[in-house]
């Protein structure tokens, strides 16, 4: 009679354990999921800009689920205005249901804990527009915001000449991403010596993220600093909003540089009220984000930079027919 030898019964065993846990012996990848859910925590809903990353999510998920294979749910998480709390709150609620989150940080120390508790769990976290570089996050992805605000100033020179004054508007004070534009901003005027900021050597004017609120500072702070002849819009929330440029008089008057690019901000290029725009990747937030969440989670592929920057794009009167067209594409009227 044959009997099955100790080193036989050993594989037999090993191999039985390795099917249970999906495993082949060639070291092939498990099988792919049935579905996965990628959730979205951006600062704020009443920020227009979200919404372009939003759509731009729920329409990559639609795209990458007939490509995978694989039924990919988008989750959005957003604050109606800003608030941390809310934020830290929204990423442990998706913790547990989702595979991935990508998060606009208000603020990017508040959410560490949140954040690394989430990887801790096995969840696929990443940032996007504003980030938390102490966080055990993949990586981020948006504006290299130090060269965007480097850049609005350039812009800003090249159309109201080396003598002047300035002034920032600012938006949240604590977000990070606005800080390091603001204080690019000031580092880049310093090389102007004719050049002064509004408010002695700070310049930059705080206020809620919201169109009418930075509006109605930004005509506040003009009115009270008759002064100033030149502005660096580190993001573009006053002109989201009709007439937000009366108080600086008429178009052209005292120079206007924004951040972004959206459908109402390119009514103001067209009158000159706003000399140049640079338009943010809005909608790579959403696209690119769960692109990159979807790499990771399905084929173990993260990206090759820690950083991964998107693209800024200049929008003149010479070229904001051109460029409107692209919303025809990102945000189609229903």
């Amino acid at each position: 009679m044959c009997t099955l030898g100790e080193p036989f019964m050993k594989y037999l065993f090993l191999a039985c354990l390795a099917l249970s846990l999906g495993i082949s012996h060639a070291g092939e990848p498990k099988a792919k999921p049935v579905k996965i859910t990628i959730g979205m925590v951006a600062k704020a809903n009443n920020n227009q800009v979200f919404q372009v990353a939003r759509t731009a999510g729920i329409k990559t998920c639609e795209e990458l689920s007939k490509s995978e294979g694989v039924k990919i749910e988008f989750e959005w998480r957003t604050p109606d205005q800003e608030n941390v709390s809310e934020q830290a709150r929204n990423i442990e609620q998706l913790a547990l249901v989702c595979q991935g989150i990508a998060v606009s940080c208000s603020e990017g120390e508040t959410l560490v804990g949140p954040i690394d508790a989430a990887v801790k769990k096995g969840v696929s976290v990443m940032t996007f527009d504003s980030d938390s570089p102490r966080s055990k996050r993949m990586c981020y992805f948006g504006t290299d915001d130090s060269d965007l605000g480097r850049q609005l100033v350039q812009e800003l020179i090249k159309v109201m000449g080396e003598k002047g004054t300035v002034g920032i508007l600012a938006g949240n004070q604590n977000a990070p991403n606005l800080q390091k534009r603001v204080n690019a901003c000031r580092e880049e005027l310093k090389k102007h010596p004719n050049i002064k900021l509004a408010g002695g050597t700070d310049g930059a004017f705080y206020h809620e993220e919201t169109g009418q609120a930075a509006a109605a500072a930004w005509g506040q702070a003009q009115t009270s600093n008759p002064e100033i002849t030149g502005w660096v819009l580190v993001g573009g929330w006053p002109l989201f909003v009709q007439n937000a440029t009366k108080p600086l008089g008429a178009p052209g008057k005292v120079k206007v540089v924004s951040c972004d690019a959206l459908p109402e901000q390119l009514a103001y290029v067209r009158d000159g009220s706003v000399q140049v725009l640079l338009a943010q990747d809005l909608y790579g937030w959403g696209e690119k984000s769960v692109r990159i969440l979807v790499d990771k989670i399905l084929h173990g592929k993260a990206p090759p930079k820690e950083q991964v920057y998107g693209d800024l794009t200049r929008v003149t009167k010479e070229n904001v027919d051109a460029y409107a067209k692209n919303w025809e594409l990102w945000a189609p009227k229903k």
